[in-house]
């Protein structure tokens, strides 16, 4: 799409990095982003990209700086941070996420530039985030209170809490680069684990503005932020076997590359959000204008951009006709515009190669027997291809099997309920499922079997990752560890122990260290 109108386009400038609480300057090359929302034309007439600023392309050297500084930051567990207070490593997220706060404008317009997201998804973005740092503090708080006593068992006494894990890599993915990346760096931080930080390739500029952040919230350390390409900074990271935890959201690839990197791989704790297939299963009685609503939904957000879309929809034979006629034409009233245009649901795509794909998906199907059902399917421009409804689907097409992570939508009919659920049973992935209908004595057996097969049923409704107190994970390809706001917590730590036998001797060491300020461990900030 185009750019006609006089529009401010950003330009953030930015050289600096940050290692051991400094932010310092780099010298070398740097890497130029760009929008893939077009202002002007090329040299041969042809659409060009917007650039919006810059970033450092940081080289080897640096991301081992920054990895001895997370790991002297930890200190083998002796350092600052994972044996601080808890009160005081909660006072320390409460200075970042204030700082963060004053950066909400410049962040929401960054997304909407540099990832395509309309202003009502970026402005949701930012504001989930925050919310999600101030629900991780009180997670923490009432972890905190549920572990301050000391359990008997036998005659051994024992005070059991959660412990950190060590270093900390974080890379996030492009689609919510500030609220995955963020349920994934917090929870890391909170728990008393020290990290190394690079953002994903897309979504890089709006991290700038929060380095100061980091620098003035954290001691020396604690986290490290780096640009730069995955290759020159993870890859020389993972080498060296000092990360004790990946912790990744991305595509299965990226995540074996870098495990098989590792030379200590029973010392490496993964937590990854993965790729995803997720179906809507639409039954004979479902209501048809809430499914047609929740569908459009849950294919298309974000240009179905998500690893939670519905990426398939398997409908009953009974009704697939009413479906897809319905469908296709609430598909076909989407607005497509600018990200900050008004009422604009679909928005450029960010990543130059993604129309491409999508037509060779949508000339695959055809190809195999499957034809575009709604009048505006597979629109090009060098910038998106609008969404195309496809019908009939079937397993000899790429579109059936791969995440499309776009606007194409794959409509498969079925008669037997087994061939939905054979298709998820032999699928790499188990995210989650949509199931459309009313019948309880249909629905109770589906939902028994489906939730063996997927982390999550969304019942007439679209798939999602929220609320944030939720469980959030995958089975299969999809996921390692759960992300809610209270399971990244115990995900990012381990249960330890002290333990003593329950004699007097030892009791009144106890209770000297409960009311000293000696033990951090034993003397908890928020007890009950």
């Amino acid at each position: 799409m185009k750019v006609t109108e006089k529009i401010k386009v950003p330009n953030i400038q930015c050289n600096q990095y940050l290692v051991d609480g400094k932010i310092t300057t780099w010298n070398g090359p740097s890497a130029d982003v760009y929008s893939n929302i077009f202002l002007s034309k090329g040299a041969n007439g042809e659409e060009a990209p917007t650039l919006i600023g810059t970033v450092p392309d940081l080289d080897e050297e640096v991301s081992l700086k920054a990895l001895d500084a997370a790991v002297n930051s930890f200190s083998r567990g002796k350092g600052l941070w994972p044996t601080m207070k808890v009160k005081e490593r909660i006072a320390c997220m409460e200075t970042f996420v204030k700082i963060m706060a004053t950066k909400r404008a410049v962040i929401i317009e960054l997304l909407m530039w540099e990832i395509g997201k309309n202003t009502s998804d970026a402005t949701k973005e930012f504001d989930r985030t925050v919310e999600y740092i101030y629900d991780t503090i009180e997670a923490y708080k009432k972890l905190d209170r549920k572990s301050a006593k000391f359990d008997t068992e036998g005659n051994i006494r024992a005070h059991i809490r959660r412990g950190p894990l060590g270093v900390v890599l974080c890379l996030g993915p492009y689609n919510y680069p500030l609220n995955e990346t963020f349920s994934l760096l917090i929870p890391a931080l909170i728990m008393g684990n020290t990290a190394v930080f690079k953002p994903a390739k897309l979504g890089v500029l709006l991290i700038t503005p929060l380095l100061e952040a980091f620098k003035e919230a954290f001691p020396p350390g604690v986290v490290n932020v780096l640009f730069g390409r995955g290759r020159k900074i993870a890859s020389p990271i993972m080498k060296t076997g000092k990360v004790d935890v990946l912790a990744l959201i991305g595509h299965s690839s990226s995540a074996v590359a870098l495990q098989d990197q590792h030379p200590y791989k029973n010392r490496l704790r993964l937590i990854l959000g993965l790729e995803a297939k997720n179906p809507g299963i639409v039954l004979p009685d479902a209501d048809m204008a809430l499914t047609i609503k929740e569908c459009v939904s849950g294919t298309l957000s974000y240009n179905g951009q998500r690893c939670t879309a519905l990426k398939v929809l398997f409908v009953h034979e009974n009704i697939v006709d009413e479906f897809i006629s319905k469908f296709t034409k609430a598909v076909d009233e989407l607005k497509f515009g600018l990200p900050w245009e008004d009422g604009s649901f679909l928005t450029p795509l960010p990543e130059t190669q993604k129309p491409k794909y999508i037509q060779d998906l949508i000339q695959d199907a055809i190809s195999k027997g499957a034809k575009v059902m709604n009048k505006k399917g597979g629109e090009m421009s060098t910038n998106y291809c609008f969404p195309a409804v496809m019908y009939p689907v079937n397993e000899d097409m790429n579109l059936f099997h791969e995440e499309q992570f776009g606007p194409v939508i794959p409509i498969v009919s079925f008669k037997d309920i087994d061939e939905p659920l054979n298709a998820m049973a032999n699928s790499d992935y188990g995210q989650q499922v949509s199931l459309f209908g009313e019948s309880v004595k249909q629905l109770g057996p589906l939902i028994d079997t489906l939730a063996n097969l997927v982390c999550r049923v969304n019942l007439n409704s679209a798939c999602q990752r929220g609320p944030d107190v939720y469980p959030f994970t995958g089975r299969k390809n999809s996921a390692v560890g759960t992300l809610s706001v209270f399971d990244a917590l115990r995900s990012f730590s381990i249960r330890t122990l002290v333990a003593s036998k329950d004699n007097d001797y030892n009791n009144k060491i106890l209770q000297k260290l409960l009311n000293s300020e000696h033990s951090n461990f034993i003397n908890t900030e928020y007890l009950l």
